[in-house]
Order: C-alpha cells, then sequence, then structure tokens
C-alpha cells in the first residue's frame, strides 16, 4: 500500500473537519480508506497505463456548444423579496451554519 491508514490518521481527518468520531465509525472510515487504497495499488498494476493519454470527456466525440446570450428583463428585487421570511434591505437573512 503507498499509504498507511491508522485510527491515529483517521481521528486527526476528523478533527481537521471538526466531527468527532466513535469508535465503531472510526474503524468503519478506516476500512473504507484501506479498501481505496488497495483499489488505487490495483489500479497502478495496470500495465501501460502511464502512457495512456488522460481524456477530458468521457465520450470521443463530445460536441458542446455555447447558447448566445440574451439579454432579459430581471424580476424586480421587492417581488423576490416577498418569498423571503427575514431580511436586511435587499440581502436575505440565513441561519449561521459555521460555528
Amino acid at each position: 500500500m503507498s499509504k498507511v491508514f491508522t485510527s491515529e490518521v483517521v481521528d486527526d481527518l476528523a478533527d481537521k473537519l471538526l466531527i468527532g468520531l466513535t469508535k465503531e465509525e472510526n474503524k468503519m472510515v478506516l476500512d473504507e480508506f484501506n479498501q481505496i487504497d488497495a483499489d488505487i495499488d490495483r489500479l497502478n498494476d495496470i500495465d501501460g497505463l502511464s502512457e495512456v493519454e488522460p481524456m477530458t470527456h468521457c465520450l470521443d466525440d463530445f460536441v458542446y456548444e455555447l447558447r448566445e446570450d440574451v439579454v432579459e428583463e430581471s424580476i424586480p428585487i421587492d417581488e423576490l423579496l416577498q418569498n423571503c421570511d427575514n431580511y436586511i434591505d435587499t440581502e436575505i437573512k440565513v441561519p449561521k451554519v459555521v460555528g
């Protein structure tokens, strides 16, 4: 394996993400990391993989066309704010999501 995952590594990552893990959750995550690591090792063992040119799209015949920009009249802000329960001036007030 290219990287050794341990319970301490999982706990360190969980701390950095500000989430707490139980011992059972830690083991589950550790098992998943080890499986992903094993899968990547298996991919790295494929002969000639380094000579394969990366694709930007999954289909060789991918074609895209940009649409023309069309100027449309905007909905008045007062009308839009009628859908909101809580706003200050022209800004919608939302609950705090980061501590």
